[in-house]
């Protein structure tokens, strides 16, 4: 007896559905948990297709690319007591989704809640270490690196790791910008002065020892000259009685 159309169409829609229910497939940009009655029984399955046992699992699937977290914009007090406005970002991603499920929830908003606490505290910290114009001019790299490596290590409590931390801007608020900065440039202006000071000094010291030395070889020019004229003046008396002693008669003569 042939089968007839309507059961062959069952049994294939049967199979299909079996099939979709025994198979899962992860994708390269998830990560994915299995479970087991609701119980983890498993969250290390590399990208490709899977088996599952129907009814008994079902799968929870997290998105593993990197997501970037803009962090609100927040306020900040340096070691001078100024207050700086600063907005920064952060770069972040699952890694370990039985650490991220259990902790959060599997709950992007509230992993992203937990990443700007830890990367306020991290700021909060490093800002209450310097002065403004250390904040603003020489130690921003420094202070990422060190708020992105702090984060990152507490952040795999989470399941997350976080890749790289930012500041977009740092500002003075409105009431002390002019203060501060006028308080650099008067600390410009004096040290101008005092280079200017020293420059002047060092001048003064060069001329007071070209004048001393010059009087000293003008002094010693003119002892050499006085011993020279002496020198010649004995020299010409010597002679002047030699010639004499020689011929008396003569410069007598010569003399009257």
């Amino acid at each position: 007896m042939p089968v007839k159309l309507p059961v062959i169409a069952f049994i294939l829609f049967a199979a299909a559905l079996l099939a979709t229910g025994i198979f899962y497939i992860v994708d390269e940009r998830e990560k994915a948990i299995v479970f087991k009655f609701g119980e983890i029984i498993r969250a290390d399955d590399a990208p490709g297709l899977h088996l599952k046992l129907p009814i008994v699992n079902n799968i929870r699937y997290f998105d593993a690319r990197v997501q970037t977290m803009d962090a609100a914009v927040e306020q900040y007090i340096t070691n001078e007591k100024k207050t700086l406005v600063v907005d920064s970002f952060a770069k972040w991603r699952i890694t370990d989704p039985t650490r991220y499920f259990v902790t959060v929830g599997g709950d992007t908003g509230r992993a992203r809640t937990r990443l700007r606490q830890l990367i306020n505290d991290g700021l909060r910290t490093e800002f209450g270490k310097r002065s403004v114009t250390e904040v603003i001019s020489g130690d921003r790299d420094k202070i990422m690196q060190i708020v992105q490596e702090r984060t990152n290590n507490q952040a795999a409590e989470y399941g997350l790791e976080v890749i790289d931390v930012r500041l977009k801007r740092v500002d003075l608020v409105p009431e002390i910008s002019q203060s501060v900065y006028d308080r650099m440039d008067a600390e410009r202006t004096r040290v101008a002065k005092e280079l200017r000071a020293e420059g002047a000094e060092a001048a003064e010291r060069i001329r007071a020892n070209a004048d001393r030395e010059t009087k000293i070889l003008v002094a010693e020019a003119e002892r050499r000259a006085l011993v020279l004229q002496g020198q010649g003046d004995a020299e010409a008396t010597k002679l002047y009685a030699d010639a004499y002693n020689t011929d008396r008669d003569f410069f007598s003569f010569y003399r009257s």
